[in-house]
């Protein structure tokens, strides 16, 4: 049977048939595809994981060269920052020190304790930063000089002590520095000298637990009450009457009133007869002359008004006051030309005491004992054996100063000079006793000196020789008595002073030793591996844990049996032990890597360059006259930079490369030139440095010129900060929104911010005080808030700096993108291909810069703009020399930052700490947000570059990794970190062996130990932001990028 011819099929079916066929290739196609993305997703997201992971191991490991550096520092600080031994001893009414010389013990204490009192009450006023040349009249120096706003405003005292020199006294108060108020308060009560570490704990004191004339008031019975400086309620908790208790807040330096009017509200109606018998002690802290200083500088028309307010104050004090009273105005401390303290100048130690009595109790020293040539002063800690003596109470044990010999004299001839020799003699006789239990206690001999051992035996000698002739010795006679005793006195101060400027060595070198071993680990990991870095973190990580475990384990034995008798803390030693066995891990690590290790000395005159800055800087540390000058060397050194820059663009080939380099090259020269016009002189510098800073060299209050240029800047700087982004076709996506809006508006707000401030300093609209009061904290918040809250959270989700422009027939000509031609024929660019990297991990150096403008005055937030700029100039230099695996890169950002540090209103000085920024988005003092906000306006531009320190490898970084480059970008990044940081510990290290070198040079706490403690602090803020803001940032940023153009 034939087979039937098939039947043709119809078109019909011809169609369906190539439908169906073209739909299964279709499906087969499809199905690739969706396994070939299947694959791409999960190679993308392995690919994550490992950078994440990878990411996460970088931070802790950075984090642990931080370690290291706190370890460092806070071993050396507490060797060389030292606290004196502080004697639990209380001295006791019963128990007199002259009883042990034959002296009557004390039969009575209603009299007096160890002697006869003058007075039943005291009124204790401080005026704080009363500054001596306050109280006295202007006398012109010439017929053209003219009086100052501070003078002649405070004449009360000078008056009644010049009129009535029999009931009041005027003196210079000179202070022990540094001249902070907690330090002071304990000076003037305890009656011993200060230790420098507690300078820093100005925020917030604690309570005083070694003898003092507050407490020894409290133990005779003493009913006191207190009014003004809430400091006092931290050094002396319990001591005053519940009932007669106000404190205020004080660090609140731009409110010039409330303090002083709740003074005024309290202390008067305690002054009236009727309230007479509730107190016997009465204190009183005003505090409107100090913040008027801090606010507006001396010489301002405000410290005239708060200045005439305490003579007003004094006047009815002297009117209030009965005859058994006493009345004591004293200054804490003084101030500097721009109204800060903090240091040891002569305006900033010469503070003012008055004493006066409505009897006639004061005397005037002989001629042949005032001083030659000069002003007759007393120290702050002769206040109180003198407030002891007088009030009939024993005089603290551990007190060193001297009784004030107007308040013994009197006007009674032989017999006046007779009971300054005898309160002298008792003075010394406590001290005698305090030196004994001193030696005894710190095997340190206050004792064993020639002249206090013959001055003591002379004086005793001379007061038995006199006891038996009592009545009939001359006048001369006891003056001889009382200069012995006072030259015992003042050569145990003096030796105190040597003695208690001793350093723990020990502890010293333990600081010094873990710092230089973190340098040598920081040197090894950024400059001294080859290929890629971020392949070594893990093995290195667990080295350094492995180090840790046995740095502990081996510390712990020594730290609980030899910590003793090697007077060594045992958490010294711990901390030491793990600190070593961390370096020692990294270094076997690394020794274990010695396939991957070069030699860490640069390679290139770009990274001589950089090693030259780094050496130049650190060695100027060892002479107090470039410590002083450094804003200049740093200056020099950023210009040296832009002319090499300059020289080295020249010989580029590539035409593109040549211009960018050369015209940023001369930006940055003339940028560095310009923010050079911004200082503020610190005394040592005079009268070769002019400030500009403030509107006046004795003014805290900006010019008003530079709240113009505020506003400028807030229109000028985004442009050219865009111009930057346009030139690499990357002013797209979020950049325009972020630079040219948010930008803008914030910096015009800090422009807005700074002009109320100074309409609410000059009281421009006194009618509209607390609108402008309001605003001003309204619009700090509200710029604070885009900055850091919108800023940040708009920088993780934000997309990527870029366009697409797709041209029919005619290609894009743009060289700063990618082109890809279509089946079509159609050419699509990637604008802003160039700096994808680079562009979005800007808007997060924006972001902050914008929070720290804010927190600088006017004239340093004129000088972040600078450096905001010149940053910008820098990372395109790099980029036209491809500079960015140099050293030079992350060196220069350092560089910059520690300069502009000094163009914003700073130097190493505690003076010039601006304490007020604390209250620029806040009314009270709020932990922890104010000392940060003080650490960001001090440290601002260093933070700022530490958050650009990335930029150097990500500055016009390709997405793919370039054939050939073993080096990852987060390797780059963090190799630019890890050198950035080891530029600040060189620095921080070098101000610390200098220091720690020159510890007995003159200028050591003047000049050696600030600088030492800037650069301490400096090294670690830097650090943390570099680590915790720049580097985390990245994660962030290469994630972005990723999503789009994969994993490198």
């Amino acid at each position: 049977m034939s087979a039937q011819p098939q039947k043709p099929r119809s078109e019909y079916q011809q169609i369906a048939a190539k439908f169906a066929a073209a739909g299964a290739v279709q499906a087969k196609e499809l199905a690739a595809k969706r396994s070939k993305d299947e694959q791409v997703k999960l190679r993308n997201k392995i690919a994550q994981r490992d950078f994440k992971y990878s990411h996460g191991l970088l931070v802790a490991l950075l984090l642990s060269f931080f370690y290291l550096h706190g370890v460092g520092i806070f071993l050396f600080t507490k060797g060389f920052l030292l606290t004196r031994l502080v004697l639990e001893h209380k001295s006791s009414c019963a128990v007199s020190p002259l009883q042990e010389y034959g002296d009557v013990p004390v039969s009575s204490v209603d009299g007096g304790c160890w002697h006869p009192k003058t007075f039943n009450k005291a009124v204790v006023v401080i005026i704080d930063a009363l500054r001596y040349d306050f109280t006295v009249p202007y006398v012109p120096e010439d017929n053209t000089s003219l009086p100052h706003h501070y003078h002649n405003a405070f004449t009360t005292p000078y008056q009644i002590a010049s009129k009535y020199p029999e009931n009041a006294v005027l003196l210079p108060f000179i202070a022990d520095p540094p001249t902070t108020t907690l330090q002071r308060l304990k000076g003037l009560t305890t009656g011993t000298l200060p230790t420098f570490i507690d300078a820093g704990s100005n925020f917030a004191g604690t309570a005083i637990d070694e003898d003092n004339v507050i407490a020894q008031l409290k133990s005779l019975g003493k009913r006191m009450a207190f009014m003004g400086d809430d400091t006092w309620m931290a050094l002396f908790p319990g001591y005053f009457e519940e009932d007669m208790n106000h404190p205020y807040e004080s660090l609140n330096v731009w409110d010039l009133h409330t303090v002083d009017n709740g003074v005024n509200e309290h202390i008067f109606p305690l002054l009236d007869p009727k309230n007479s018998t509730k107190w016997d002690v009465l204190f009183a802290h005003y505090l409107g002359v100090d913040h008027a200083g801090h606010r507006y500088g001396p010489d301002h028309f405000a410290m005239t008004e708060k200045l005439k307010q305490m003579d007003e104050v004094v006047r009815r004090l002297v009117d209030s006051i009965d005859n058994e009273t006493l009345l004591v105005v004293m200054g804490d401390h003084g101030m500097d030309s721009k109204g800060d303290h903090g240091g040891e100048s002569q305006g900033e130690v010469e503070a003012a005491l008055w004493m006066y009595s409505k009897n006639p109790v004061f005397g005037r020293l002989p001629e042949e004992l005032l001083p030659k040539d000069e002003t007759r002063s007393v120290a702050q800690i002769d206040l109180v054996p003198t407030l002891s003596l007088l009030l009939g109470a024993p005089i603290p044990f551990n007190n060193l100063g001297a009784p004030i010999a107007e308040a013994f004299l009197g006007k009674r001839g032989v017999e006046g000079m007779r009971n300054l020799a005898l309160v002298s003699r008792l003075t010394a006789a406590q001290i005698k006793r305090y030196q004994r239990e001193y030696s005894g206690k710190n095997d340190e001999d206050l004792e064993d000196d020639s002249v206090v051992k013959v001055s003591w035996n002379a004086g005793q000698k001379k007061w038995e020789s006199l006891r038996s002739k009592w009545t009939k010795v001359a006048g001369n006679e006891w003056t001889h008595v009382y200069k012995d005793f006072s030259t015992f006195q003042r050569e145990t101060l003096r030796i105190c002073k040597y003695l208690w400027a001793r350093f723990d060595l020990v502890s010293m070198g333990a600081g010094v030793s873990v710092l230089l071993g973190s340098l040598l680990v920081l040197a090894i990991y950024a400059r001294g591996f080859t290929g890629n870095r971020v392949e070594l973190t893990d093995a290195l990580l667990k080295r350094i844990r492995n180090g840790l475990t046995v740095g502990t384990l081996c510390s712990l034995p020594v730290a609980f049996t030899l910590s003793e008798k090697l007077e060594v803390p045992k958490l010294h030693a711990i901390l030491f032990g793990t600190a070593m066995g961390m370096i020692l891990g990294f270094l076997s690590a690394s020794l274990s890597a010695r396939q991957r290790l070069s030699s860490i000395l640069p390679d290139s005159g770009w990274g001589f360059l950089s090693l030259l800055f780094t050496i130049l800087n650190s060695v100027m540390f060892g002479s107090n006259s470039f410590t002083i000058w450094e804003d200049k060397t740093l200056s020099y050194f950023i210009a040296t930079f832009a002319v090499c820059g300059f020289v080295a663009s020249l010989r580029k080939k590539n035409f593109s490369s040549r211009t960018l380099g050369t015209y940023h090259s001369i930006m940055l020269l003339v940028l560095t030139r310009l923010a050079s016009f911004s200082r503020l002189c610190r005394e040592e510098q005079m009268p070769y440095c002019k400030s500009t800073f403030y509107a006046s060299a004795t003014s805290s209050v900006s010019a008003p010129w530079t709240l113009a240029l505020l506003f400028v800047m807030a229109l000028a700087l985004p442009a050219f900060v865009a111009d930057f982004y346009t030139g690499t076709k990357s002013y797209y996506g979020p950049a325009p929104f972020y630079i040219g809006w948010a930008f803008r508006f914030g910096l015009l707000f800090v422009a807005t911010f700074w002009t109320l401030d100074s309409a609410d300093n000059g009281s421009w609209f006194p009618q509209y005080e607390g609108l402008i009061k309001g605003s001003k904290l309204v619009i700090a918040q509200v710029v604070l808030a885009m900055a850091l809250v919108a800023g940040h959270v708009g920088f993780g989700w934000s997309s990527l700096c870029l366009d697409v422009d797709v041209q029919e027939a005619k290609p894009a000509t743009s060289e700063e993108g990618t082109k890809m031609t279509s089946t079509s024929g159609r050419t699509v660019t990637i604008l802003g291909y160039a700096n994808v990297h680079g562009s979005r991990y800007f808007l997060l150096v924006l972001s902050w810069a914008l929070a720290l403008n804010l927190l600088q005055k006017p004239m340093g937030g004129l000088s972040m703009g600078i450096l905001l700029y010149q940053i910008l100039t820098v990372l395109e230099i790099i980029d036209a020399n491809d500079l960015s695996a140099s050293s030079i890169g992350p060196v220069m950002l350092a560089i910059l930052g520690n300069a502009h540090f000094f163009s914003t209103g700073h130097q190493a000085t505690l003076s010039s700490i601006q304490w007020e920024s604390a209250f620029i988005p806040l009314t009270t003092i709020r932990y922890p947000w104010s000392p940060l906000l003080v650490v960001a306006n001090t440290l601002g531009p260093q933070i700022l570059t530490a958050i650009a320190v990335p930029l150097v490898a990500l500055w016009k970084a390709p997405t793919k990794k370039v054939p050939g480059e073993n080096e990852s970008l987060l390797g780059k990044v963090a190799k630019a970190s890890a050198t950035y940081v080891l530029f600040q510990a060189t620095i921080a290290g070098a101000s610390m062996v200098c220091a720690g070198w020159l510890r007995r040079h003159l200028m050591l706490y003047r000049i050696f130990s600030p600088r030492f403690m800037l650069g301490a602090v400096t090294l670690l803020v830097a650090e943390l932001v570099c680590v915790l803001i720049g580097v985390g940032g990245v994660r962030w940023n290469l994630t972005a990028v990723a999503e789009v153009f994969g994993y490198a």
